[in-house]
């Protein structure tokens, strides 16, 4: 039977073009998600690979096959697709490999309302439905057969956005922004057309290649472009899209990063402004800044594993106004719970623009603490590792374990969370501290035990 674990992961479908998957399964994963989900319409939305265009319609033909009327979006960012499966009320599919070299293509999808599909909610059906119609042959067509539309939701999207953060009274400001020829190209030109913005526009041209760099701005050697323009126009800040443009990266008027935690410590405090006393969602590894703004400001904070599924069932059980990851990933509870960089990036704007100071004073509140950054080790055992951390840490004194995402050590003035790669043999590292010299301690005596 063909099995397709190579390219059906945790929360979406992901592999080489064509080597791995190619149309006719796409197609196939089309009448799946139909099969699956019981939808009569959906919505699908596609990137900017080259591979892009002829998966998603193979996916259109395959739903449409199945009776689903499917009404194409076409280029699109990740978060607009979310927006349309969100304001139409259907189930969506989008074809991105996100920040991934050129030859790799994938599909998120969702229920109507950008509900995730993940392993335990629908994904592991799709994928038993795929591998058994791959060998039998696809299901005969349903009696009366789907229609194909297409349909151009940019702008509604846009005004979404900028109906949720109020940019029309800031101060003048200069931004760049580093699209890494992915669907920030697409998106911030019609996001921020009329706003008291300059925009200077890096690598805006949609290229699946990446000729410039790649996508994934959490890598520091994608920045540097980005960081050397901020400090030669003296802009007032610089923002990084990855490839399908859901999630953004910050750097301030120096050029230097911005912590993905102090932003959505930033962000929170504004969410809570409006919404006093609300839930706000941090993972295990943000910064203890999340968790003391939220309080500080009259919130309730709630941790969570690292993963979108667990931020936005967690979001969906709270009513959480909010929930920030420390890869930059952003939820709104104002945007079915979804993720998008963009809303994250007009809330940073507002903050900016709403006062006088420089972004890197105004986050400066939000950053409180050294971080040592996410370290990988490959390990043979990640158990047995993880396991020998655990019981080095267990039993002292002012030091608690728990084991909410793999084993996180906490002390008075430190912690550290070593979590398993669910795809890779690596243990991932990050620990925080109050000063930077306790940090380097930490780090390395976590990393001795980790490394054997």
């Amino acid at each position: 039977m063909t099995d397709l674990s190579h390219i059906v992961k945790a929360y979406d479908v992901r592999g080489v073009v064509p080597t791995q998957w190619d149309e006719p399964l796409s197609e196939l994963f089309g009448a799946a998600f139909v099969e699956v989900t019981g939808a009569d319409a959906i919505v699908i939305g596609h990137d900017m690979r080259p591979s892009s265009p002829g998966l998603a319609g193979a996916f259109a033909r395959g739903a449409a096959a199945r009776g689903a009327d499917v009404t194409l979006i076409g280029l699109c960012s990740t978060d607009e697709l979310y927006f349309a499966s969100g304001s139409l009320g259907l189930p969506g599919a989008m074809f991105t490999a996100s920040h991934n070299p050129a030859q790799y293509n994938g599909i998120k999808m969702c229920r109507a309302g950008a509900a995730p599909v993940g392993q335990d909610t629908g994904l592991a059906d799709i994928r038993a439905l795929v591998e058994r119609w791959s060998e039998e042959g696809a299901p005969e067509p349903a009696a009366t057969h789907g229609s194909i539309t297409e349909r151009d939701v940019l702008a509604d999207y846009a005004a979404h956005l900028r109906r949720l953060v109020d940019l029309s009274s800031i101060r003048p400001l200069k931004v760049v922004v580093d699209a890494g020829n992915g669907m920030g190209g697409h998106t911030v030109p019609t996001v921020f057309a009329g706003l008291p913005l300059e925009l200077d526009a890096l690598y805006f041209e949609l290229d699946g290649s990446f000729p410039h760099h790649e996508a994934n701005p959490l890598d520091p050697k994608n920045i540097v472009d980005l960081q050397a323009r901020v400090r030669e126009t003296g802009a007032d800040l610089g923002l990084a899209f990855d490839g399908d443009a859901d999630r953004c990266f910050v750097v301030d008027e120096n050029g230097d990063p911005v912590s993905p935690s102090a932003i959505t410590a930033l962000v929170a405090a504004r969410e809570l402004a409006k919404h006093p006393g609300s839930t706000v969602i941090h993972n295990c590894i943000t910064s203890w800044s999340v968790p003391e703004v939220v309080r500080e400001n009259g919130g309730v904070p709630v941790r969570t594993r690292v993963g979108h599924s667990f931020i936005k069932e967690e979001m969906a059980k709270s009513g959480a106004i909010f929930g920030g990851e420390h890869s930059a990933h952003y939820y709104f509870r104002d945007f079915w719970n979804a993720d998008t960089g963009m809303l994250a990036a007009l809330h940073v704007l507002a903050a900016l623009g709403g006062q006088d100071g420089p972004l890197s004073q105004l986050v400066a509140q939000y950053d409180r603490y050294a971080a040592s950054g996410e370290i990988n080790s490959t390990v043979d055992d990640q158990t047995g590792r993880l396991a020998a951390l655990k019981a080095a840490y267990q039993g002292r004194e002012g030091v608690t374990l728990d084991e909410l995402d793999g084993l996180t050590v906490t002390a008075d003035d430190w912690w550290f969370n070593v979590r398993p790669s669910n795809t890779e043999p690596l243990l991932r590292l990050n620990a925080e501290a109050r000063d930077a010299d306790t940090v380097a301690r930490v780090r390395d005596e976590a990393l001795a035990i980790i490394r054997g």
